[in-house]
Formats: C-alpha cells, sequence, structure tokens
C-alpha cells in the first residue's frame, strides 16, 4: 500500500490535518479554523489552505469529527447503535469530488439517547491497538463505550470536562479565585469524595463553601473538583465497570493519569493508549480502503 491520503480530525474549534503514504506521516497541520470558528471562509475555501501544496495530484481526504454536523460542512448521518466497526468506513459521506466525511454514531431508545462524533475513529483505531469490551474516552464529553470484537454495542456520555470548565469559569464555585495550580493531594482527596458519595448536587456548593472556610486552599479548587467530578463518574457507572471486564482508557496522557487514578481506587487495571494515536490509526484504516 503505497497511496497517498490526506486525513483529517476537523472538530468545532480547532482542525488537524496528516499527509500520508501508506502508514508513513509525511506532513501534518493543524488550524485554528474549527467548524465554529471559520471567520466567513468556506470550508472548501479552510480545506484548501490547509492542504496546500499536498493535493497537486488527485489525493483522497476523509474528514472526521463535527465537520461532519449540522454545524459542518455536510451532514453526514449517524449509524445507530449496535452498529458494526467495518460500517464505519462503509457508509462515508461524499462532500466534493474526492473528499468523504466518517459517519457518527447514535443511541436512540427510551433509556438513552445519545450521538458521538470523532470518538467513533478513535475507537476503530483502539479496537486495533489495545481491544476492549469497555472503552473509557475522556474529554469534554466522556463517552464509555460497550464493544465485542464486530461491533459497538452501546455508550453514554458524561459531560465532565465541560462540567468543570463551567463550575470553574462560570459559576459561584469559581468565582473570585487566585490562579491555580497542581496538586494530586486536592485531586486525590476529590476523588474520594466523589467515589464514596457519587451524588453531585449536594456536593457542588460544598466545593464553594469549602475554600470560602479554609479548608480547601483556594488555589487547589480545579484539581478538587477534577477528582470530584471525575469520581463521581467512575462511582456511577457500576455496570460498565463488572470486574471480568477489559477496559481500556483512550485520552491523552493527562488525562489518561487521573482517570487511571479513579479506577485504580475502586480496584481496576485499566490498559491506556493515546487519542490522538487511536484516532490516527482509526482513519488511516478507512483512508487505506478510499485510496486502493
Amino acid at each position: 500500500m503505497t497511496s497517498r491520503y490526506i486525513a483529517i480530525d476537523w472538530g468545532s474549534t480547532n482542525l488537524r490535518a496528516w499527509r500520508y503514504q501508506g502508514d508513513e506521516c509525511l506532513e501534518s497541520r493543524q488550524s485554528e479554523a474549527g467548524v465554529t470558528r471559520l471567520n466567513g471562509k468556506s470550508p472548501d475555501a479552510v480545506l484548501a489552505e490547509v492542504t496546500e501544496g499536498w493535493r497537486d495530484e488527485p489525493t483522497p481526504v476523509v474528514m472526521a469529527g463535527m465537520v461532519g454536523s449540522n454545524a459542518g460542512w455536510k451532514i453526514a448521518p449517524y449509524l445507530p447503535c449496535p452498529a458494526r466497526f467495518s460500517a464505519i468506513g462503509e457508509q462515508l459521506t461524499p462532500v466534493i469530488d474526492n473528499v468523504w466525511i466518517i459517519p457518527g454514531l447514535s443511541v436512540n431508545r427510551d433509556d438513552n439517547h445519545n450521538v458521538m462524533r470523532g470518538e467513533e475513529t478513535q475507537l476503530l483505531g483502539a479496537r486495533d491497538l489495545a481491544p476492549a469490551s469497555l472503552y473509557v474516552m475522556p474529554g469534554t464529553h466522556c463517552k464509555w463505550v460497550q464493544a465485542d470484537a464486530q461491533q459497538i454495542v452501546d455508550f453514554r456520555t458524561a459531560m465532565t470536562g465541560e462540567l468543570h470548565h463551567i463550575l470553574l469559569r462560570h459559576s459561584l464555585v469559581g468565582t473570585g479565585l487566585p490562579e491555580q495550580t497542581d496538586s494530586a493531594d486536592a485531586f486525590d482527596a476529590g476523588l474520594t469524595r466523589g467515589l464514596n458519595a457519587p451524588a453531585l448536587l449536594p456536593q457542588l456548593f460544598e466545593v464553594r463553601a469549602s475554600h470560602v472556610l479554609g479548608s480547601l486552599p483556594r488555589e487547589q479548587v480545579s484539581e478538587f473538583l477534577s477528582g470530584l467530578l471525575i469520581g463521581s463518574e467512575v462511582a456511577t457507572m457500576p455496570a460498565d465497570v463488572a470486574a471480568q471486564q477489559v477496559i481500556t482508557l483512550v485520552a491523552s496522557p493527562a488525562l489518561a493519569r487521573r482517570y487511571q487514578r479513579a479506577f485504580a481506587a475502586i480496584g481496576r487495571d485499566v490498559q491506556v493508549i493515546d487519542g490522538e494515536q487511536a484516532f490516527q490509526a482509526g482513519i488511516r484504516s478507512i483512508a487505506h480502503a478510499v485510496a486502493n
């Protein structure tokens, strides 16, 4: 396989592009022109800019992420779960000549309404690099994905990252705080609280009261809150962490370390794979088929 192709992760606020020859990455580029930050430019124009000099000859472009949402370039329909891994690469949405968008995944039941875009591509890579029956994918919106070797069975979402940001930046919990510092002790204290008392609503104002009353250092509120939210998230997914399941964390190294501490606290070992590595492996597997 020697064909050239371009892989793109096009999210809400950023765009990352890789130019490949087979499995070898020849060059990568980044842009802040996410689908919500086009600044009047068309998606076609942004793509032309970020791939300038890469498409002198017909080169397939495969894109994933929010570019396929109703806020993106063109809607790439969601595949309903259960969905076979192979179906993700077989149902691409054509945009312009030689350019495709990968579909997202959805769950639409009375007890679970969920969607994802971008993570499905990470799942393809993670399935090959660190197979599991449960994939935990931390981020702004953390995905908990049940799967087997052939299909994605079900998934749920915890808005842990977004909630941390909102509480710290836009609520009374974070009002008047100084610059925050790293503290493993504060994180662990929050983690213990979240794991042991996962009902969040009564806990959140206590974070504010704790630093007002001096029992929590004001520069460590972010770390305590992070531990509290992650602990609550892990504690409220008991059916998903059954002892017989293999768990793979798909995350950046910094986030992976936090979730590893949470799983270790409940006596669970996890496999870890870098989120970008998983994404690139997944999108390469799709682009290979397109390029051939």
